[in-house]
C-alpha cells in the first residue's frame, strides 16, 4: 500500500522503521513542528522527522493538521492508509476521509484501558499486572475506534515507564506493520471496542511527579516508577528541588516518619506511610545524577533531616 506516516517522539521511530522496510510505498511523514530545545533554544526536528530527513522521506510539519495546504499535499500523495503513533495532534473529520483506509493508530494499551496522552505511565501508576498493544481505526472519538489487533505484555516489578514503552515500541511496530498488510490484503477485521472497562490516561503534569511521602511505600514506589523519565520524579530537600530515580521499599527497614531521612553508610532510606524506600540516584538542582550514598555525603544530611 502507499502510506504516509504520522508521528513524533522517539517512541514512534521504531514503527516508522518497520514500515519502511515492510515492502508498502513510504511517502512522506507527518510530525510536529520544529520545537526550541536545549540550552540555545534552537529549533530542532523531531524524531520522526530527523528519521525521515536521513532516509530521503518527505517531511510534513503543519503546525495543525487542518492547515489547507497540508490537506492539499495530503490529497496530491493519495496514500491508501495513513498509520499513526503518538503524533501529538488532533486529527480533523476531513483529514481522517483522505485516504481511503483511514488512519491507523498504534495505541500502547489494552484498549478501552487507557485511553488518552500516557497510557503506560497510568499503568505502572496504577500497578496493573498487564498491559499491551492496540492498533485502531482513529476517529473523532478519544482513543475510541475499533481494534485491528493486540498484544499484551506483563509489567515486571522494576519497569519504569521508559523500560516498558520501550519493549512496547519495538513489539508494537510489528503489530501495527501485520495489521497494514491485512488491510492491503483486504483480510483485516477491525471489532468496536467494549463498553466496560474503559479508563482515561491525561499526560502527566510536573505535580503528579511530586513524590508524596504520606504514601504507602508501594504507592511511591509506582509514582517514581510511572514518573521515570518523564515528567521526572521529585521531592524537595532543604527547599530545593531534588531528583530522583527508582526506589526499593525496605520491608524490614527501620521506622521512619514519612519523608525522614536516613543516611546509613551504604543507603539512604526515606519514611513513607508504611515501610521506608531506598533511594537510588538523585540529582540536585544544578548538578549531575548521582547515587544516593553520594548524595547524602555531599549534602551532609543531618539525622531527622526530611524531604518535604
Amino acid at each position: 500500500m502507499r502510506l504516509v506516516f504520522a508521528g513524533t517522539p522517539a517512541v514512534a521511530v521504531p514503527a516508522l522503521a518497520a514500515v519502511h522496510a515492510s515492502g508498502h510505498e513510504l511517502l512522506a511523514v507527518v510530525t510536529r513542528p520544529d520545537a526550541p530545545a536545549g540550552r540555545g533554544r534552537g529549533l530542532v526536528r523531531s524524531p520522526v522527522g530527523a528519521w525521515a530527513d536521513e532516509h530521503g522521506v518527505e517531511v510534513l510539519t503543519p503546525a495543525r493538521p487542518r492547515e489547507p495546504e497540508f490537506l492539499d499535499r495530503l490529497r496530491e500523495l493519495a496514500p491508501d492508509c495513513v498509520p499513526v503513533v503518538a503524533y501529538g495532534a488532533l486529527v480533523p473529520p476531513v483529514a481522517l476521509e483522505i485516504p481511503r483506509h483511514g488512519w491507523i493508530n498504534l495505541h500502547f494499551s489494552l484498549l478501552p484501558a487507557w485511553r488518552g496522552a500516557a497510557p503506560v505511565q497510568h499503568a505502572v501508576l496504577h500497578g496493573d499486572e498487564l498491559t499491551g498493544a492496540s492498533v485502531f481505526q482513529l476517529e473523532q472519538g478519544l482513543d475510541t475506534g475499533p481494534v485491528y489487533g493486540t498484544l499484551t505484555d506483563e509489567i515486571r516489578p522494576t519497569d519504569t515507564s521508559g523500560d516498558l514503552l520501550e519493549r512496547l515500541a519495538h513489539s508494537g511496530a510489528g503489530l501495527l506493520v501485520a495489521v497494514l498488510d491485512a488491510i492491503g490484503a483486504g483480510t483485516a477485521r477491525a471489532e468496536p471496542q467494549p463498553a466496560d472497562g474503559v479508563s482515561l490516561a491525561p499526560k502527566l503534569t510536573v505535580e503528579d511527579a511530586r513524590v508524596r511521602w504520606s504514601d504507602p511505600a508501594f504507592a511511591v514506589d509506582r509514582r517514581v516508577r510511572a514518573c521515570t523519565p518523564a515528567p521526572g520524579p521529585w521531592t524537595t530537600f532543604r527547599d530545593e528541588r531534588v531528583k530522583l530515580g527508582p526506589v526499593t521499599p525496605v520491608a524490614n527497614g527501620p521506622e521512619l516518619k514519612p519523608g525522614e531521612l536516613l543516611a546509613e553508610k551504604s543507603r539512604v532510606l526515606v519514611g513513607t506511610a508504611t515501610v521506608p524506600v531506598q533511594l537510588g540516584e538523585v540529582r540536585a538542582a544544578g548538578k549531575k545524577a548521582m547515587s544516593a550514598s553520594d548524595w547524602a555525603r555531599g549534602a551532609r544530611v543531618a539525622t531527622g533531616e526530611v524531604f518535604a
